[in-house]
């Protein structure tokens, strides 16, 4: 083998045969020897600037590579393409191959679909396979538009079992980009909001409050605490802290409550009141977002005598 395809050999290496028409030039090896290459059937062309030897075999997985390279960095495998890279249950690879490229770029590749975004931070990216792709939880995120929600609980559950994914970064990740116009979030949070229930147990925002709680070596209050009725039903409070006045209420995933989501809060904090007991609430942005707030206005609910 010549010197210049072993040069180009190293250069190319980790992308499954596919090499890059600068990648061959900086190698020594010109465009003419490459048209003679491929018309003697040795090579074959991908995409605009990329070539690959017809002897390798042609897996998606070698596909998915040679479109990386053929487009350039920056960009990332995405959506059910970074699925199938990580093992997501169900997902396969196949075309079209979903790519993410930043908000600006221009790109289209047959075979691929090419996806923009505002918002791609390093902790939403990683390598895998040799390939630059999106993170378990940022494809989540980005799966979660086009799925329904008991597709979703069963990549949810797929994920965590195999270790994939933590619940903590899956939180503080949809709180970091719900504002950036992300369709498939509300459907996520209902998902796991779903999820909690099929789990018999505390939901996450309630067993985060805990934690929070227990590092703040404040005393663990009692959860699920039935305090009183209202309109003939019992009133159950998230948390009571015993021989206090003082409950709190970790309000649910959403940010956006209806009317009557609003006026049934109303009811309860008032019934409460008037039985004589101080009512604390937190959103599901500030317990996951702003702790020490949390734990701050705990301390001072408990230091304030009734």
């Amino acid at each position: 083998m010549p010197d210049r395809y072993r040069r180009l050999a190293a250069d190319s290496t980790g992308q499954l045969g596919a090499f890059t028409r600068r990648q061959a030039s900086a190698a020594g090896i010109g465009s003419p020897e490459l048209r003679g290459q491929v018309q003697s059937g040795l090579l074959e062309t991908f995409g605009a600037r990329t070539l690959r030897p017809t002897l390798v075999p042609a897996t998606a997985l070698a596909d998915l590579h040679a479109y990386v390279i053929d487009i350039g960095a920056p960009c990332w495998v995405a959506g059910s393409s970074a699925a199938a890279i990580h093992r997501f249950d169900g997902h396969r690879l196949t075309k079209p191959y979903h790519l993410l490229v930043p908000r600006g770029r221009f790109v289209r590749r047959h075979g691929a679909q090419i996806h923009t975004s505002d918002t791609i931070d390093p902790i939403d990216t990683e390598e895998r396979d040799g390939l630059p792709v999106t993170s378990p939880v940022r494809t989540l995120i980005d799966l979660a538009a086009g799925a329904s929600r008991g597709r979703l609980t069963e990549l949810i559950d797929g994920a965590l079992r195999d270790g994939l994914i933590s619940e903590d970064l899956l939180h503080r990740r949809i709180v970091a980009l719900r504002s950036s116009g992300r369709p498939g979030i509300p459907r996520l949070l209902e998902a796991l909001e779903g999820g909690e229930v099929t789990r018999g147990g505390h939901s996450w925002l309630e067993r985060r409050f805990l934690a929070l709680v227990a590092e703040a070596r404040i005393p663990r209050p009692r959860a699920q605490r039935v305090l009183g009725r209202r309109g003939g039903r019992l009133i159950r409070v998230d948390f009571h802290f015993e021989r206090t006045d003082l409950v709190v209420e970790v309000l649910g995933y959403r940010w956006h409550r209806t009317q009557a989501q609003m006026a049934v809060d109303a009811e309860r904090a008032n019934a409460l009141a008037l039985a004589g007991r101080r009512c604390l609430q937190f959103v599901y942005r500030q317990v996951v977002a702003e702790p020490e707030y949390v734990v701050a206005t705990v301390r001072s609910g408990l230091a304030t005598p009734p």
